[in-house]
C-alpha cells in the first residue's frame, strides 16, 4: 500500500509510531522500504554522510536530484520526503520552481527549515505537501547546540510549531530540543511530530541512516547502533586484500570455464597464428 500524508497523519490519531530514515542511493531504499518505514526521507545530510562536504549548506539542488533519482527508483510504498537545500526556498516564486524539480522527480513532499511562513502557504497553496523543522536547523545553526533550553527559546519553539501548523505543514521535525519541550508540542498540535535528539513522546522518530548503522564513525547520544558497519566493513576489506595476495581469491568456485571443444578451437587458432607468424619473420 502506497503511504500518503492521510495515512501519516492517521497514525498519530491512532496514538502509532511513524518510523523515518535518511536514504541516498537505490538499494538502502529497496531495504528500508521493505522493511515498511513510513517515511524515506532523501536528507540534505547527503552532504557531510555521503559527498564528504563539510556541511550540509554545501549541498545543491543538483545534488538533491540526483539522490532522489536514485532514491525513488528503490521506492513502492513508502512516502518519500525531500529536503530543501540550503537557499533554493529565499522566496515563494524560488521555492515552488525548486519543489516542482523535486516532485516532477518522484518525491510525495518536500521539507525545509524554520518558520518560513509566507514560502510554506505559497506552496500549500500551489497543492504541495510541507514538512516542517523546528529546533536545531542545520542550513543557519553552525553549532550544533540544544534549542529551547530557556523558557523564551523554548516559547519561540511551540509557537513556531502552531503558526507551521497553520500554515499548512503535513508534520514537522523536532531536533535537539528538550524532551520536555517536544512533548508540549507533540500535544498541542493535530499533525505528527518526528523527533531527533528530541526524547520519547514525538509522534515519530528520525534518524540519518549512517547513524543507525554504525557508518558514522563516532557514536551520538541521541542516536543507537543497530549494526556496526565501520568494523565489520573493514574486516571483509582486510580479508579480501589478503586473499587477493595470497592467491586464495579467486578460488575455484569463482570462476569461469570455457567449453572444452570451444577451447580447443582457440589453441589451434593460436597455433596456426604463431606458424604464420614464424614464416612472416
Amino acid at each position: 500500500m502506497k503511504k500518503d500524508s492521510k495515512f501519516l497523519i492517521s497514525k498519530k490519531h491512532n496514538q502509532q509510531k511513524v518510523t523515518v530514515l535518511t536514504c541516498y542511493d537505490y538499494p538502502t531504499a529497496v531495504l528500508e522500504d521493505k522493511a515498511g518505514i513510513d517515511i524515506i526521507f532523501v536528507g540534505d545530510s547527503v552532504g557531510p554522510n555521503v559527498l564528504g562536504y563539510k556541511s550540509e549548506i554545501e549541498v545543491t539542488m543538483d545534488d538533491m536530484i540526483h539522490h532522489l533519482k536514485a532514491v525513488r527508483r528503490g521506492v513502492t510504498d513508502a512516502y518519500l520526503l525531500v529536503d530543501m537545500p540550503y537557499k533554493s526556498y529565499e522566496t515563494p516564486e524560488q521555492a515552488l520552481k525548486n519543489t516542482n524539480i523535486f516532485i516532477s522527480n518522484g518525491a510525495d513532499g518536500i521539507k525545509l527549515e524554520g518558520a518560513k511562513e509566507k514560502v510554506i502557504k505559497y506552496l500549500v497553496k500551489h497543492g504541495i505537501e510541507v514538512a516542517g523543522h523546528i529546533g536545531l536547523n542545520p542550513q543557519t545553526h553552525v553549532i550544533k547546540s540544544i534549542q529551547g533550553k530557556t523558557f523564551e527559546s523554548a516559547k519561540e519553539l511551540i509557537e513556531d510549531a502552531l503558526i507551521l501548523e497553520k500554515a499548512g505543514i503535513i508534520i514537522i521535525f523536532i531536533e535537539l530540543v528538550p524532551e520536555e519541550i517536544a512533548k508540549i508540542i507533540t500535544e498541542k498540535i493535530s499533525i505528527p511530530t518526528i523527533g531527533i535528539a528530541a526524547g520519547r513522546f514525538c509522534d515519530g522518530q528520525v534518524l540519518v541512516v549512517n547513524d543507525m548503522l554504525g557508518i558514522t564513525p563516532r557514536k551520538l547520544k541521541h542516536a543507537k547502533w543497530y549494526h556496526n558497519y565501520q568494523d565489520m566493513t573493514y574486516q571483509a576489506i582486510t580479508k579480501y586484500k589478503e586473499e587477493v595476495e595470497k592467491r586464495l581469491f579467486p578460488a575455484e568456485e569463482n570462476v569461469i570455464h570455457m567449453v572444452r571443444e570451444e577451447l580447443e578451437k582457440i589453441n589451434i587458432w593460436i597455433e596456426y597464428f604463431g606458424r604464420k607468424k614464424r614464416d612472416y619473420i
